[in-house]
Order: C-alpha cells, then structure tokens, then sequence
C-alpha cells in the first residue's frame, strides 16, 4: 500500500490552471522528490493531498484512503509560508504546537530536548522566535515538522537558510527517519539534495507530469553518449590530441576535475578504453558520464514547453 497515491490531479483558480494532470504514488518508507519550477503547480498539488484544497478532478489517497482528520495527527508538514508564533519564547512555542498534535506538555518537552541539543537550540530555548536567526527559525521549523513523530512527512524547501554543516545535519535525520519507516516527501530547488537523498521523483512543469521515476533511470535515460576521463596529472594536450585520434572519439572538453570525450553514435565505450590504452594515456579514471539532475531538469523543462513532451521514465507500479 502506497502511503500517497495521486491520479490525474487538476485544479484551477478562477481561469488559472494551476494543476492540468498530475500523477504519481509515493511508496512507504521512502524519501520522494517532488520537483518543479516556480508556478508548477507543487504547492497546490500538496495541498490538494492534505485535503487543503479539494481538486477539480482525480483522486488523492493519502496514508489508505482520503484525508481525515484523525489522519492529520500522523503526518508533519512543513509549508513553504513559515508558521512559527514570533513573539513567543521558542521552547514554549514547540511545545504548544506539539500539543495541538496530540502530545501532552510533558511528553513534548521529553522530545524535544533531544533535538534542541542535535540542533545547537538549546541555549536560544528562552529566546522569542523573532530573535532568532534565519537558519535557527528553519532549523526550528524542522523540529516542529517532527516532534509529533509522524509516520509521514511533506516537506517544502527544507534547506533554506542553512548553511553547509546544519544541511548536512538536517540531511542526516531525513535518512534515519527514512531508515526507521517514516516516509518523506520532500520539494526542494537544491538538486544535488535531491540526488543525494531521493531514490524516486516526479517533475512536474505547468501543472503536468514530466518525468517520473527512478532517478538512476531518468539519468541513465538522459545520459549522453559520452565518458568522463581523468588521468595520472592534467591531461596534456598531447594526450588531449591522442585521445581525438581514438576511432569513436569526436569531442575532448573539459569536466569539473576529469576530461569528457563525447563519443560518435556507433562508438562503444569499451572501444575506446581500449584505444586510450593503447595509446598510453594513463587513466586513473573512465566512465560513462552522467548528466546531473539540474541537466536534467532544465533539459526536461525546456522540452516541455516546445511541445516536445519528456518520455515518462520509471516503475509501471508507481503510475496511477
């Protein structure tokens, strides 16, 4: 039983069409990626799922059926628009809203001591929120997404305002909760959080599906033909050129910390590893090169919107 399954979702707003068809299910226990641009139509998606808005058409089933209230105490959700009270002391703040989840005062302090020592919060506990800085308020957001223990979480930009080390800290509890059954629905703009975190996606643009799927498949599925190489020191131009004169090689540029040689269509990449070898370059380095999610997402994006409509990659399971 999926934990949210949507099919065919549509939405308008007076003559916006905010959401046109969108479609896809989100497995128990793990962490999905819900990515679009701005204006593509994830927040009302979300909130159609919540029972926030009710769709102009499809069908939402979210944690076994439609959305209840008894439902609601069993789902975290962190919205784009902040909702944290400014003007009162930060522990008293959670607490209270905890409490609104079902927690006792008691029980809420319990939990939440914890995560104000993993979140450095705990000597800013007496502060108001409005006090805060604006990377402490997320990371106070996040806490108060949580501290109910729910078994699903939604998520929106949970990255926002942090810097390296409290990303990183946030990106660590997604996976254990993850690892512990809770399943986390996550849209975020930051794509190397989203490959570092997410097994499946869907992108979603103008309201509609545009790829959905595994995400080791949608790259494999946008791949180039194409190998990133590096080798034992810089890569000579003497080697640069050898590497042209390698049957199959059309293109030699250069890729982050490694070569790119984009490869003929006939060319098998096993031919030439083989070529380079023999022509001495020394690798330290060779593998097919794969675009990364922002390629992805600005290549689907642009495809889209010229007619050219993305093959949906993925699981014939996850289709609604």
């Amino acid at each position: 039983m999926y934990a949210i399954k949507v099919s065919h979702l549509a939405k308008s707003f007076a003559k916006t069409r905010a959401v046109a068809d969108v479609s896809f299910a989100v497995e128990r226990g793990e962490i999905f990626g819900l990515l679009g641009p701005n204006g593509a139509g994830k927040t009302t998606t979300i909130r159609m799922m919540l029972g926030i808005f009710q769709p102009d058409q499809g069908t939402v089933s979210i944690l076994g059926g439609p959305m209840t209230e008894a439902k609601k105490a069993r789902i975290g959700y962190m919205p784009e628009e902040r909702g944290l009270y400014q003007d009162v002391p930060l522990e008293r703040c959670l607490v209270y809203l905890a409490s609104l989840k079902g927690l006792s005062t008691a029980e809420a302090r319990l939990r939440l001591g914890p995560y104000l020592d993993r979140f450095e919060l705990t000597a800013h506990k007496g502060k108001k929120v409005k006090e805060l800085s604006k990377g402490m308020q997320q990371k106070a957001q996040i806490i108060n997404t949580l501290l109910h223990g729910p078994e699903l979480v939604i998520i929106d930009e949970p990255f926002t305002a942090l810097d390296p080390i409290n990303a990183q800290a946030v990106k660590e509890l997604l996976q254990e909760l993850r690892d512990q059954g809770t399943t986390i629905l996550m849209s975020t703009h930051q794509m190397h959080q989203v490959e570092e975190l997410c097994d499946r996606i869907v992108l979603i643009d103008e309201g509609r599906n545009v790829l959905y799927g595994e995400l080791d498949q949608i790259r494999r599925a946008y791949s180039g033909h194409a190998v990133l190489v590096r080798t034992v020191g810089d890569l000579s131009l003497r080697q640069a050129q050898d590497a042209l004169r390698v049957p199959g090689v059309e293109r030699v540029s250069a890729h982050s910390n490694a070569v790119k040689l984009t490869l003929s269509e006939r060319a098998a990449p096993q031919d030439v590893l083989r070529g380079l070898m023999a022509c001495d370059v020394p690798l330290e380095r060779f593998e097919i090169a794969m675009p990364t999610l922002d390629e992805i997402f600005i290549r689907a994006v642009a495809d889209e919107r010229q007619g050219v409509r993305a093959a949906t990659v993925g699981d014939a399971k996850g289709g609604a």
